[in-house]
């Protein structure tokens, strides 16, 4: 049975907007190591973040993006195994970035390139809020996290959708009006920040970007329908 008309124009929007995702600076939400913060200087409205990130500094080279802990970041300088990045007022303000302490621990994720395998989700390194831990709850080497969340990203979450903690990509157990449940998994506790998490920790939160979209859609769809 062909698709109605109004169906077949969501499909293409969506489609659409598919492809806009694709074309830009992406994430998978696999992270691929961790950095730790070597210094944080304000500087005016912004911030100079400088990490030392070891040996994913090779093949790095000034204008790429990273993901730092899920915030895209531009490198502006390299010296050795060190990483600089301007951090602007936006960023201070929406993430968890601006009070990161010296020494700190922070996840790291390079950008895709063409023909990478996409491996998590489409991760666009664009914040949407800060969560916190709530409650976790260690078995043995898994864990099962309860984070909070703004009442505003719950609609953009749903049980086993996808969301980014820290920059990590992970799997939805359960979803409520302000929090949400994940398990963790050994590899991940132990490759990532998330194993250091104690509850009351905040975190960078990107909610699914297709979501988004759909949910951008339905309601221009709904308001043409009035």
């Amino acid at each position: 049975m062909p698709l109605p008309v109004s169906d077949i124009a969501f499909t293409v929007s969506i489609r659409h907007n598919i492809g806009n995702i694709t074309a830009g600076t992406m994430f998978t939400g696999l992270v691929e190591g961790i950095a730790s913060v070597a210094s944080l200087h304000k500087n005016g409205a912004g911030a100079r973040l400088v990490l030392r990130v070891g040996e994913l500094a090779a093949g790095l080279k000034i204008g790429d993006s990273v993901a730092v802990s899920g915030c895209c970041l531009t490198v502006v300088a390299i010296e050795g195994d060190r990483l600089s990045f301007d951090v602007g007022p936006e960023t201070l303000g929406k993430t968890t970035l601006g009070n990161r302490a010296v020494g700190s621990r922070v996840n790291i994720e390079r950008s895709l390139k063409a023909g990478d395998p996409l491996g998590g989700h489409f991760v666009t390194g664009h914040i949407d809020g800060v969560g916190r831990l709530a409650e976790r709850r260690d078995d043995a080497e898994w864990s099962t996290c309860t984070f909070t969340l703004p009442t505003a990203l719950a609609a953009h979450l749903a049980c086993k959708g996808s969301i980014a903690i820290e920059g990590v990509s992970l799997t939805l157990c359960d979803v409520g009006n302000d929090r949400f449940r994940v398990m963790l998994i050994p590899h991940t506790l132990a490759v990532t920040t998330l194993g250091e998490l104690r509850a009351g920790d905040p975190v960078n939160l990107e909610t699914d970007v297709l979501a988004k979209y759909v949910e951008r859609q339905l309601a221009g769809a709904i308001e043409r329908l009035k």
